[in-house]
């Protein structure tokens, strides 16, 4: 079986507020956890008023306490914006509070602009350390040598799962030189994904944490009962990237009744190939797309994204996916 899992980047819808998305997230996470998903991740963005989960550690700890089973994470960290010892003990401290549950992907991206790198003091040649800091954070998370100088408390002799995150073939190589499980941003940046898949599995050296390699890509699912219906909960998301192509922020947007009249031609080439990975449709036109992408990419587990702007909408789904994922996997042992 394809695990599902969910990658949750608390959207704030226009006339809401951070408070009203992150609610909504932790009503989102257990409702997850019902439907059997594998994990559940939030990830770092910074001044962006469209998205509440830049405290990230903050967010992880109050979905964690909101549920019981489900593994909740970061997808991810950005670890040039911080100090490798601080995000052992941050994340060695969920450890200690919900073991057995907690994630720490980790990305080299500043999750910002130059502006915002400057406000958080991040030095702009620290994503060339991401290597060196990665190791560093899975050291802090060894058992302490006796007179080790600098220790992670909470983190020392923990088990926190590191996943590395990337969209081009660099995170690929790292992953698989450290023997790590890897997370493809394919959900908004599709373009090397085959090929960072295939260096992945080429390259990748067994380690500790993992003997074989573990690839999920990111993907956005936007179900509903008819296909209709979900393109339009879609056009949320479609005017979320023409946003981004226009250099704009903001609140995720309602759902709109024709796209076309809102971009330009070239302006909705661009998008449409950012969101190759979108999978919009009813039940049957979900398993069917999805299906030939777990068929093509390999992928040991799907995280699925699902910018919808009616919160009963998003629910519903997630409740598709996982019903779509179960239907698969039963074909498949049919098979």
């Amino acid at each position: 079986m394809v695990a599902i899992s969910v990658l949750d980047l608390v959207p704030v819808n226009e006339g809401e507020s951070a408070g009203d998305a992150l609610r909504k997230s932790i009503d989102l996470a257990r409702h997850a956890e019902g439907l059997g998903y594998t994990r559940y991740w939030v990830a770092e963005h910074h001044n962006m008023t469209g998205i509440a989960s830049a405290a990230t550690a903050v967010v992880i700890g109050q979905l964690a306490a909101a549920t019981k089973t489900m593994r909740i994470g970061a997808g991810g960290v950005m670890l040039p914006n911080h100090a490798p010892l601080i995000i052992a003990e941050q994340f060695g401290t969920l450890e200690s509070l919900f073991p057995g549950r907690i994630d720490l992907g980790l990305g080299r991206a500043p999750g910002t602009d130059q502006l915002t790198m400057r406000a958080m003091r991040r030095d702009p040649h620290a994503a060339h350390d991401f290597p060196r800091d990665v190791m560093e954070v899975q050291a802090y998370f060894e058992p302490a040598e006796p007179g080790q100088s600098i220790q992670a408390v909470p983190g020392a002799g923990l088990n926190v799962p590191v996943w590395i995150l990337g969209s081009s073939l660099f995170g690929a190589q790292l992953a698989a030189e450290l023997g790590l499980p890897y997370a493809f941003a394919s959900h908004f940046a599709p373009e090397a994904l085959m090929q960072a898949l295939s260096v992945y599995r080429e390259r990748f050296k067994p380690s500790q944490q993992a003997k074989t390699p573990h690839a999920m890509p990111g993907v956005s699912v936007i179900a509903a009962d008819t296909d209709a219906e979900a393109r339009r909960l879609f056009t949320s998301q479609q005017l979320r990237f023409l946003d981004m192509i226009r250099g704009t922020r903001g609140r995720l947007k309602a759902p709109v009744d024709d796209i076309e009249q809102h971009w330009a031609p070239h302006e909705k080439m661009q998008a449409s190939q950012m969101l190759r990975y979108a999978f919009v449709g009813s039940p049957e036109t979900i398993a069917r797309d999805l299906s030939a992408f777990i068929t093509a990419t390999r992928a040991n587990e799907i995280m699925a994204t699902a910018p919808i702007f009616d919160h009963a909408a998003r629910k519903r789904s997630f409740a598709i996916l996982a019903e779509v994922a179960q239907g698969l996997t039963a074909a498949r042992d049919a098979a």
